[in-house]
Protein backbone atom coordinates (compact mmCIF):
# COMPACT_ATOMS: atom_id res chain seq x y z
CA UNK A 1 0.00 0.00 0.00
CA UNK A 2 1.69 3.13 -0.98
CA UNK A 3 0.78 6.56 0.65
CA UNK A 4 -1.46 7.74 -1.87
CA UNK A 5 -3.66 4.61 -1.61
CA UNK A 6 -3.62 4.88 2.54
CA UNK A 7 -4.47 8.33 1.84
CA UNK A 8 -7.46 7.58 -0.37
CA UNK A 9 -8.39 5.07 2.32
CA UNK A 10 -8.51 7.05 4.88
CA UNK A 11 -10.60 9.59 3.04
CA UNK A 12 -13.28 6.62 2.44
CA UNK A 13 -13.51 5.75 6.19
CA UNK A 14 -14.18 9.74 6.68
CA UNK A 15 -16.78 9.76 4.14
CA UNK A 16 -18.37 6.75 5.47
CA UNK A 17 -18.29 7.62 9.20
CA UNK A 18 -19.84 11.16 8.05
CA UNK A 19 -22.39 8.77 5.98
CA UNK A 20 -23.47 6.95 9.15
CA UNK A 21 -23.68 9.33 11.27
CA UNK A 22 -20.91 8.74 13.86
CA UNK A 23 -19.29 11.96 12.62
CA UNK A 24 -20.67 15.01 12.11
CA UNK A 25 -19.70 17.97 9.88
CA UNK A 26 -20.63 21.42 9.46
CA UNK A 27 -21.85 21.49 6.53
CA UNK A 28 -20.85 17.82 5.66
CA UNK A 29 -17.68 18.75 4.24
CA UNK A 30 -15.31 15.70 3.83
CA UNK A 31 -11.82 16.37 2.25
CA UNK A 32 -10.61 15.33 -1.01
CA UNK A 33 -7.57 14.02 0.23
CA UNK A 34 -6.12 13.24 3.56
CA UNK A 35 -2.07 14.16 4.27
CA UNK A 36 -0.26 11.02 5.32
CA UNK A 37 3.69 11.12 5.83
CA UNK A 38 6.17 9.17 7.77
CA UNK A 39 5.58 9.54 11.76
CA UNK A 40 7.61 12.48 13.64
CA UNK A 41 10.27 11.86 16.45
CA UNK A 42 8.58 9.60 19.17
CA UNK A 43 5.62 8.70 17.14
CA UNK A 44 5.18 4.70 15.98
CA UNK A 45 4.31 3.18 13.06
CA UNK A 46 4.50 3.60 9.01
CA UNK A 47 2.51 6.06 8.57
CA UNK A 48 1.08 9.24 10.29
CA UNK A 49 -1.80 11.49 9.53
CA UNK A 50 -3.03 14.60 11.10
CA UNK A 51 -6.51 14.51 9.79
CA UNK A 52 -8.26 14.51 13.25
CA UNK A 53 -6.81 18.03 13.86
CA UNK A 54 -7.86 19.00 10.71
CA UNK A 55 -11.76 17.75 11.16
CA UNK A 56 -11.92 18.81 14.90
CA UNK A 57 -13.04 22.57 14.26
CA UNK A 58 -16.09 21.34 11.73
CA UNK A 59 -17.07 18.28 14.07
CA UNK A 60 -17.31 20.21 16.98
CA UNK A 61 -14.88 17.85 19.12
CA UNK A 62 -11.35 17.98 20.42
CA UNK A 63 -9.14 15.86 17.58
CA UNK A 64 -8.74 12.98 20.41
CA UNK A 65 -12.22 12.37 20.27
CA UNK A 66 -12.24 12.35 16.51
CA UNK A 67 -8.98 10.57 16.25
CA UNK A 68 -10.60 7.67 18.16
CA UNK A 69 -13.74 7.60 16.12
CA UNK A 70 -11.65 7.11 12.93
CA UNK A 71 -9.28 4.68 14.84
CA UNK A 72 -11.02 1.52 14.60
CA UNK A 73 -12.43 2.46 11.24
CA UNK A 74 -9.19 2.31 9.72
CA UNK A 75 -7.40 -0.29 11.41
CA UNK A 76 -10.57 -3.03 9.86
CA UNK A 77 -9.42 -2.14 6.37
CA UNK A 78 -7.54 -4.27 4.19
CA UNK A 79 -3.77 -3.76 4.20
CA UNK A 80 -3.89 -2.20 8.13
CA UNK A 81 -2.66 -3.98 11.05
CA UNK A 82 -2.77 -1.30 13.81
CA UNK A 83 -3.50 2.15 14.31
CA UNK A 84 -2.67 4.24 17.40
CA UNK A 85 -3.57 7.85 18.39
CA UNK A 86 -1.14 10.11 19.96
CA UNK A 87 -0.67 13.05 20.94
CA UNK A 88 -3.33 15.80 20.64
CA UNK A 89 -4.61 13.40 18.06
CA UNK A 90 -2.35 11.84 15.60
CA UNK A 91 -3.27 8.80 13.73
CA UNK A 92 -0.61 6.43 13.54
CA UNK A 93 -0.84 3.88 11.13
CA UNK A 94 1.04 0.48 10.77
CA UNK A 95 0.77 -1.36 7.66
CA UNK A 96 0.11 -5.30 7.59
CA UNK A 97 3.85 -6.63 5.84
CA UNK A 98 1.73 -8.00 3.14
CA UNK A 99 0.17 -4.66 2.19
CA UNK A 100 3.76 -3.11 2.11
CA UNK A 101 5.34 -5.58 0.01
CA UNK A 102 2.18 -4.65 -2.73
CA UNK A 103 4.46 -1.83 -3.65
CA UNK A 104 7.09 -3.79 -4.81
CA UNK A 105 4.70 -5.52 -6.91
CA UNK A 106 2.76 -2.38 -7.64
CA UNK A 107 6.10 -1.34 -9.68
CA UNK A 108 6.42 -4.82 -11.72
CA UNK A 109 2.89 -4.00 -12.86
CA UNK A 110 3.70 -0.17 -13.54
CA UNK A 111 7.11 -0.48 -14.30
CA UNK A 112 8.60 3.12 -15.24
CA UNK A 113 5.50 4.84 -14.68
CA UNK A 114 5.31 3.58 -11.70
CA UNK A 115 4.11 6.58 -9.13
CA UNK A 116 1.81 8.19 -11.91
CA UNK A 117 -1.70 9.75 -11.33
CA UNK A 118 -4.24 11.87 -11.82
CA UNK A 119 -4.56 13.87 -8.87
CA UNK A 120 -4.03 17.28 -11.17
CA UNK A 121 -6.85 15.74 -13.61
CA UNK A 122 -8.77 19.16 -14.89
CA UNK A 123 -4.95 21.43 -14.24
CA UNK A 124 -4.23 22.99 -17.22
CA UNK A 125 -0.93 25.26 -17.72
CA UNK A 126 0.47 26.89 -20.18
CA UNK A 127 4.49 28.27 -19.59
CA UNK A 128 6.42 30.49 -21.84
CA UNK A 129 9.37 29.01 -23.76
CA UNK A 130 12.90 30.45 -22.34
CA UNK A 131 14.89 28.71 -24.40
CA UNK A 132 18.30 26.89 -23.92
CA UNK A 133 18.46 28.61 -20.29
CA UNK A 134 18.32 26.68 -16.92
CA UNK A 135 14.31 27.81 -16.85
CA UNK A 136 14.16 26.07 -20.04
CA UNK A 137 14.88 22.62 -18.94
CA UNK A 138 13.03 23.36 -15.67
CA UNK A 139 9.71 24.36 -17.94
CA UNK A 140 10.10 21.33 -19.68
CA UNK A 141 10.67 18.70 -17.00
CA UNK A 142 8.08 20.52 -14.80
CA UNK A 143 5.65 19.82 -18.18
CA UNK A 144 6.20 16.47 -17.61
CA UNK A 145 5.52 16.05 -14.64
CA UNK A 146 2.04 17.60 -14.12
CA UNK A 147 1.13 14.94 -17.29
CA UNK A 148 2.46 12.29 -15.35
CA UNK A 149 -0.25 13.29 -12.79
CA UNK A 150 -3.25 13.29 -14.91
CA UNK A 151 -2.55 17.63 -15.85
CA UNK A 152 -2.61 19.13 -19.06
CA UNK A 153 0.57 21.55 -19.76
CA UNK A 154 2.23 22.68 -22.82
CA UNK A 155 4.92 25.09 -23.86
CA UNK A 156 4.08 28.09 -25.84
CA UNK A 157 6.59 29.56 -28.20
CA UNK A 158 7.61 33.31 -26.81
CA UNK A 159 9.93 34.81 -24.62
CA UNK A 160 10.22 34.14 -20.51
CA UNK A 161 11.91 35.02 -17.60
CA UNK A 162 14.97 33.11 -17.20
CA UNK A 163 16.65 31.26 -13.95
CA UNK A 164 20.63 31.89 -13.13
CA UNK A 165 22.64 29.30 -14.54
CA UNK A 166 25.56 31.59 -12.92
CA UNK A 167 28.50 30.31 -14.63
CA UNK A 168 26.90 29.57 -18.21
CA UNK A 169 24.06 28.49 -19.87
CA UNK A 170 22.53 25.14 -20.46
CA UNK A 171 23.76 24.87 -23.83
CA UNK A 172 27.41 26.09 -22.71
CA UNK A 173 27.34 23.59 -19.67
CA UNK A 174 25.99 20.92 -21.53
CA UNK A 175 29.23 21.43 -23.82
CA UNK A 176 31.14 21.21 -20.71
CA UNK A 177 30.17 17.81 -18.99
CA UNK A 178 27.63 16.63 -21.31
CA UNK A 179 23.89 17.21 -21.77
CA UNK A 180 22.77 14.43 -19.12
CA UNK A 181 24.99 15.70 -16.10
CA UNK A 182 24.13 19.62 -17.40
CA UNK A 183 20.62 18.32 -16.49
CA UNK A 184 21.45 17.27 -13.14
CA UNK A 185 22.73 20.14 -12.16
CA UNK A 186 20.14 22.34 -12.85
CA UNK A 187 17.15 20.39 -11.64
CA UNK A 188 19.00 18.97 -8.65
CA UNK A 189 19.34 22.34 -6.68
CA UNK A 190 16.20 24.07 -5.72
CA UNK A 191 14.46 26.90 -8.49
CA UNK A 192 16.15 29.59 -6.41
CA UNK A 193 19.63 27.99 -5.52
CA UNK A 194 22.47 28.38 -7.56
CA UNK A 195 23.56 24.52 -9.22
CA UNK A 196 26.68 23.33 -8.79
CA UNK A 197 28.44 23.21 -12.14
CA UNK A 198 31.66 22.58 -10.63
CA UNK A 199 32.98 20.05 -13.94
CA UNK A 200 34.89 17.35 -12.08
CA UNK A 201 32.45 17.54 -9.36
CA UNK A 202 29.62 16.98 -12.14
CA UNK A 203 31.60 13.96 -14.16
CA UNK A 204 33.97 12.23 -10.87
CA UNK A 205 33.25 8.91 -10.81
CA UNK A 206 32.91 9.10 -7.42
CA UNK A 207 30.60 9.04 -3.92
CA UNK A 208 30.57 12.90 -3.52
CA UNK A 209 28.88 13.30 -6.69
CA UNK A 210 24.95 12.69 -6.47
CA UNK A 211 25.11 12.35 -10.31
CA UNK A 212 27.41 9.35 -11.14
CA UNK A 213 25.80 7.87 -7.21
CA UNK A 214 22.26 7.72 -9.15
CA UNK A 215 23.29 6.94 -12.50
CA UNK A 216 25.23 4.05 -10.76
CA UNK A 217 22.97 2.64 -8.50
CA UNK A 218 20.65 1.55 -11.70
CA UNK A 219 23.66 0.33 -13.41
CA UNK A 220 24.22 -1.91 -10.26
CA UNK A 221 20.32 -2.87 -10.45
CA UNK A 222 20.68 -4.33 -13.71
CA UNK A 223 24.15 -6.36 -12.68
CA UNK A 224 21.81 -7.89 -9.76
CA UNK A 225 19.21 -9.41 -12.09
CA UNK A 226 21.78 -10.27 -14.55
CA UNK A 227 24.41 -11.88 -11.96
CA UNK A 228 21.02 -13.76 -10.39
CA UNK A 229 20.10 -14.96 -13.33
CA UNK A 230 23.37 -16.85 -14.09
CA UNK A 231 23.10 -18.18 -10.42
CA UNK A 232 19.44 -19.84 -11.55
CA UNK A 233 17.29 -17.36 -9.68
CA UNK A 234 15.20 -14.63 -10.22
CA UNK A 235 13.13 -12.31 -8.19
CA UNK A 236 9.91 -13.00 -6.55
CA UNK A 237 8.62 -10.07 -3.99
CA UNK A 238 8.32 -10.99 -0.35
CA UNK A 239 9.72 -10.16 3.27
CA UNK A 240 12.59 -8.39 3.24
CA UNK A 241 12.88 -7.03 6.74
CA UNK A 242 16.55 -5.17 6.51
CA UNK A 243 14.89 -3.22 3.57
CA UNK A 244 12.40 -1.40 5.74
CA UNK A 245 13.77 2.16 4.85
CA UNK A 246 14.12 1.18 0.64
CA UNK A 247 10.83 -0.15 0.83
CA UNK A 248 9.57 2.89 2.53
CA UNK A 249 11.31 5.02 -0.24
CA UNK A 250 9.40 3.46 -2.69
CA UNK A 251 6.06 3.66 -1.18
CA UNK A 252 6.72 7.32 -0.75
CA UNK A 253 7.61 7.47 -4.46
CA UNK A 254 4.30 8.43 -5.56
CA UNK A 255 3.65 11.39 -3.34
CA UNK A 256 7.15 12.45 -3.82
CA UNK A 257 6.17 12.98 -7.89
CA UNK A 258 2.73 14.66 -6.96
CA UNK A 259 4.51 17.15 -5.10
CA UNK A 260 7.20 17.85 -7.69
CA UNK A 261 4.54 18.19 -10.38
CA UNK A 262 2.30 20.61 -7.82
CA UNK A 263 4.72 22.81 -6.51
CA UNK A 264 7.06 22.75 -10.33
CA UNK A 265 9.43 21.46 -8.35
CA UNK A 266 12.08 18.71 -10.03
CA UNK A 267 14.44 19.36 -7.74
CA UNK A 268 12.26 17.03 -5.45
CA UNK A 269 12.41 14.33 -7.73
CA UNK A 270 15.96 14.49 -8.27
CA UNK A 271 16.60 14.50 -4.45
CA UNK A 272 14.15 11.56 -4.00
CA UNK A 273 16.10 9.53 -6.39
CA UNK A 274 19.16 10.32 -4.71
CA UNK A 275 17.72 8.99 -1.30
CA UNK A 276 16.93 6.28 -2.94
CA UNK A 277 20.38 5.63 -4.69
CA UNK A 278 22.39 5.79 -1.44
CA UNK A 279 20.07 3.29 0.25
CA UNK A 280 20.12 0.96 -2.87
CA UNK A 281 23.90 0.98 -2.69
CA UNK A 282 23.77 -0.17 0.90
CA UNK A 283 21.45 -3.22 0.64
CA UNK A 284 22.88 -4.46 -2.45
CA UNK A 285 25.82 -6.10 -0.89
CA UNK A 286 23.03 -8.82 0.95
CA UNK A 287 21.37 -9.41 -2.66
CA UNK A 288 23.43 -12.33 -4.24
CA UNK A 289 23.93 -15.49 -2.18
CA UNK A 290 28.19 -15.20 -1.16
CA UNK A 291 30.79 -18.22 -1.56
CA UNK A 292 28.87 -21.71 -1.80
CA UNK A 293 25.30 -20.02 -0.26
CA UNK A 294 22.55 -21.44 -2.24
CA UNK A 295 19.90 -18.91 -3.81
CA UNK A 296 17.13 -18.70 -0.87
CA UNK A 297 13.61 -17.20 -1.03
CA UNK A 298 15.07 -14.33 0.99
CA UNK A 299 17.70 -13.60 -1.74
CA UNK A 300 14.62 -13.64 -4.18
CA UNK A 301 12.71 -11.19 -2.35
CA UNK A 302 15.94 -9.08 -1.78
CA UNK A 303 16.41 -9.18 -5.69
CA UNK A 304 12.68 -8.19 -6.05
CA UNK A 305 13.37 -5.49 -3.91
CA UNK A 306 16.51 -4.15 -5.44
CA UNK A 307 15.06 -4.81 -8.99
CA UNK A 308 12.02 -2.27 -7.90
CA UNK A 309 14.18 0.34 -7.01
CA UNK A 310 16.47 0.36 -10.37
CA UNK A 311 12.92 0.56 -11.46
CA UNK A 312 12.25 3.41 -10.28
CA UNK A 313 15.50 5.34 -10.68
CA UNK A 314 14.85 4.95 -13.99
CA UNK A 315 11.99 6.08 -14.20
CA UNK A 316 12.56 8.76 -12.57
CA UNK A 317 15.62 9.49 -14.24
CA UNK A 318 13.40 9.16 -17.56
CA UNK A 319 10.84 12.46 -16.31
CA UNK A 320 14.33 14.43 -15.63
CA UNK A 321 15.23 13.73 -18.84
CA UNK A 322 18.63 12.23 -18.48
CA UNK A 323 19.69 8.80 -19.58
CA UNK A 324 19.86 5.32 -17.16
CA UNK A 325 23.50 3.55 -18.47
CA UNK A 326 22.53 -0.45 -18.03
CA UNK A 327 26.45 -0.48 -17.73
CA UNK A 328 28.38 2.25 -16.17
Amino acid sequence: MTPAELSRTVVRVVRSAVDEGALVLVGGAVPDVVKVERPRPGGGGDYASGVALKLAAAAGLPPRRVAELLRQRIADQPGIALVDVTGPGFLNITLDRGAQFDVVRQIVRCGTRYGYGDALRGHSHAFADAGESRAGVVTEVVVRLIRAQGGEACIVAHGGSRLPVVACEAGQLAELVGPDAARWAMLRAARHDRPRTDVDELLGQRESSSFFRVRYAYSRSRALVRNARQLGFAAEAGDVPEGDVLLGLLGDHPGVLESAARHRAPDRLARQLEALADELLCFQHGVLPLGDEKPSAAHRSRLALAEAAGTVLAGGLSLLGIDAPEFL
